[in-house]
């Protein structure tokens, strides 16, 4: 997937607990860029609950070349780390941890049991949790005389260009954020609906985010 087309990941991390046969199970998940984050993750979550039988846990990292972890911690095979990672596949998430802490209740669940109790502490966690999408895009400078402004305001509500902020002087400078695939398209448009008279400058790529339908810019 390429970052145009949208890299989901997790903004603000959450924690929800569900209870099976008096077992509960509380999934925890947050945003980690590396395997070191999501083990440090991990283990933050041993400590809060150090007195827990087990903390299964999953987690995918790395920009293109992926590292791909999963850990059933004393659970049978395939009944917990697994479900918990296919949970995060499923969402279509990257850089994201998650880990479900067990406190036994003394009934055991059996595999079938245990893989829908760990795969509904990660849902329930995600659900929990807010996710950003992040793209890739260019901060664009465009600079144009009075009698096109309306003209380029139209144009860029109906595309749906986030303006980021608008200059009055004696001509009118609008900077833009324009999504990487409709940058060349875009400047097409802009020359098209001002005869040219536009000056266009692409300023900087920048990689922005999109949590809730609210714009997330980075820190400059």
């Amino acid at each position: 997937m390429s970052m145009s087309e949208g890299r989901k990941t997790i903004y603000h991390g959450a924690s929800a607990e569900i209870t099976e046969k008096k077992s509960r199970f509380i999934g925890a998940v947050s945003h980690a860029e590396s395997e070191a984050e999501a083990l440090a993750f991990l283990e933050s979550q041993r400590k809060l609950y150090y007195d827990a039988r087990h903390h299964c846990s999953a987690f995918l990292t790395g920009n293109g070349s992926e590292t791909v972890r999963s850990n059933d911690d004393g659970e049978p095979g395939g009944s917990a780390g697994r479900p918990i990672l296919s949970v995060l596949e499923g969402a279509g998430l990257h850089d994201t941890v998650c880990v479900v802490t067990r406190y036994f209740g003394g009934t055991l669940l059996g595999v079938g049991g245990l893989i829908r109790a760990y795969t509904s502490a990660a849902k329930e966690a995600l659900k929990a949790a807010v996710m950003i999408e992040k793209f890739r895009g260019e901060v664009t400078a465009v600079t144009t005389d009075y009698s096109s402004d309306g003209k380029l305001k139209y144009l860029f509500a109906e595309r749906k260009i986030p303006v980021l902020k608008t200059e009055y002087g004696s001509s009118v400078t609008t900077r833009l954020l324009v999504p990487e695939d409709e940058c060349e398209g875009l400047i097409h448009l802009i020359t098209e609906t001002t005869g040219g008279r536009a000056e266009i400058i692409r300023e900087r790529e920048i990689v922005y985010g999109m949590a809730d339908g609210k714009l997330i810019l980075p820190e400059t």
